[in-house]
């Protein structure tokens, strides 16, 4: 069979791979990418995609072994160096996730993710300053991004720039108004500035919306 028809049967392969994922069934998919791989091995999107359904069983190794093969098929791939990036903050290594979403704004400038991926990962090796500043590029490429805003509050509060935190937040919010964690975090930072009454609104709808630690922290802080 010639090329064009090993082309052909990898993505019908890389479809059903696709399609598995869709529902979830990766252990699944990740057997139609291999034998997409099988069929032509130079499909970079059949690797990022295979190491996509390894990242969601969190096996984190093989995901990244899979974005390295497909930087190696297409070195300009900013989506795999980005993937690869996630997997590497998944097991802490924060100077290696940095460097990928590095070399993925590098190839694409505009790449919101990467900034925002970037900044939590700055933000985890106390790098807040940089941290901020990569948020504040994410919320410039897209000013719809509640993760961004979320990210940046959070960070605020490591050096105590607490209003400006509580103003992040409620961007969060705006945007996502079921987001628990924003809720959560806002109440927080009001019960640092005293304002107890909005900390404990703040903190019934991050109950509500499926925070597990709101409760505890309205029974320890907010019963008088």
């Amino acid at each position: 069979m010639d090329k064009t028809g090993n082309d052909q049967i990898a993505e019908v392969y890389f479809n059903r791979g696709n399609a598995k994922s869709g529902i979830q069934d990766y252990m699944g998919a990740i057997e139609e990418y291999g034998k997409a791989i099988e069929q032509n091995p130079t499909l970079a999107e059949a690797y990022i995609n295979r190491g996509l359904a390894r990242t969601a069983l969190k096996d984190y190794a093989e995901a990244i072994s899979d974005y390295s093969k497909a930087i190696k098929i297409e070195p300009r791939f900013a989506e795999a160096y980005y993937n690869r990036g996630n997997a590497k903050a998944s097991i802490h290594d924060y100077n290696g996730s940095i460097a990928d979403f590095s070399l993925a704004i590098e190839i694409n400038p505009k790449y919101g993710p990467a900034y925002n991926n970037r900044g939590a990962s700055k933000g985890k090796l106390q790098d807040y300053i940089g941290s901020i500043s990569d948020l504040t590029k994410a919320i410039e490429i897209n000013p719809q991004d509640s993760e961004a805003f979320f990210n940046r509050g959070r960070t605020k509060c490591y050096i105590e720039d607490y209003k400006g935190a509580i103003s992040d937040f409620t961007e969060a919010i705006r945007i996502n108004p079921q987001s628990a964690n924003a809720y959560f975090n806002r109440g927080v930072v009001k019960l640092i500035l005293d304002q107890n009454n909005s900390a404990l609104l703040d903190l019934y709808k991050a109950k509500y919306y499926g925070n597990e630690k709101a409760d505890w922290v309205m029974k320890k802080y907010c019963n008088s």
